[in-house]
C-alpha cells in the first residue's frame, strides 16, 4: 500500500473514532479522542503517521507534554530510532543537582498558565527537537516547549500534531505546525 493512501486511511480512522461530547453550545462540549487510544490498529498507525509529518527531517528526541503528548511521543521517538523526553507541567526539582529547564505558557485554551519543563541535562545543544502532541489549540505549549529548545541551545522541528485547531496562521508557521487532521475535518 503507498505512503499516500496509508496515511489516508489512517486520517480516515481518526475522523471515524472521534466524537463531540455534549451539545456544540454547551460550554461543557468536549472532544473525545479515547476510541483514539481504544483502537489498536489506529494507536499502532499513529507513531508513524506523526513520524511521517517530519520523514524530510532527522529528529535527535522527541518532546512530549503531560498527558497524551506522552503516550503519542514515544511512539513517533521509536519511528525515528531516538529518545523520548516528557515535557512536565508544575514539577519542581527534588533537589538542588536536579537542574531544570523551565517556563511559563502564554495563556491556553482555558486561559490557564502553565509552568513547563525538563531536566537540563536531557536536550543537549546539538540536539534536534520535534515537539509531539495530540492537539494544538492556542499553540502555547508548543510555544513553550519551542523556548525550553532554545534554552537548551538545541535545534527546533517543529510540532507534530494529531488535530490542528489552531485559528493562527503565524504560530502554525513559527512553529513549523504539521498536523494529520484539522478540526474543521472532525
Amino acid at each position: 500500500m503507498s505512503g499516500d493512501v496509508w496515511l489516508e486511511e489512517v486520517k480516515s480512522g481518526l475522523r471515524s473514532a472521534f466524537v463531540w461530547r455534549g451539545d456544540r453550545t454547551d460550554r461543557h462540549c468536549y472532544a473525545d479522542v479515547t476510541e483514539w487510544w481504544r483502537r489498536p490498529d489506529l494507536l499502532g498507525s499513529l507513531g508513524p503517521a506523526l513520524a511521517h509529518l517530519f520523514a524530510d527531517q532527522q529528529p535527535t528526541v522527541v518532546l512530549g507534554p503531560e498527558s497524551r503528548g506522552c503516550l503519542l511521543g514515544p511512539l513517533v521517538a521509536l519511528r525515528f530510532d531516538v529518545g523520548f523526553v516528557e515535557v512536565r507541567k508544575e514539577q519542581v526539582a527534588s533537589s538542588d543537582s536536579d537542574a531544570w529547564l523551565r517556563r511559563t505558557t502564554p495563556p491556553d485554551y482555558k486561559d490557564r498558565h502553565l509552568n513547563l519543563g525538563f531536566r537540563k541535562q536531557l536536550v543537549n545543544g546539538g540536539d534536534r527537537v520535534l515537539f509531539v502532541d495530540d492537539w494544538i489549540e492556542t499553540g502555547s505549549q508548543a510555544h513553550c516547549a519551542h523556548l525550553l529548545t532554545q534554552d537548551a541551545e538545541a535545534t527546533w522541528l517543529g510540532a507534530a500534531t494529531v488535530v490542528d485547531a489552531l485559528t493562527n496562521n503565524q504560530i502554525r508557521r513559527r512553529l513549523n505546525v504539521r498536523s494529520l487532521v484539522h478540526i474543521r475535518e472532525l
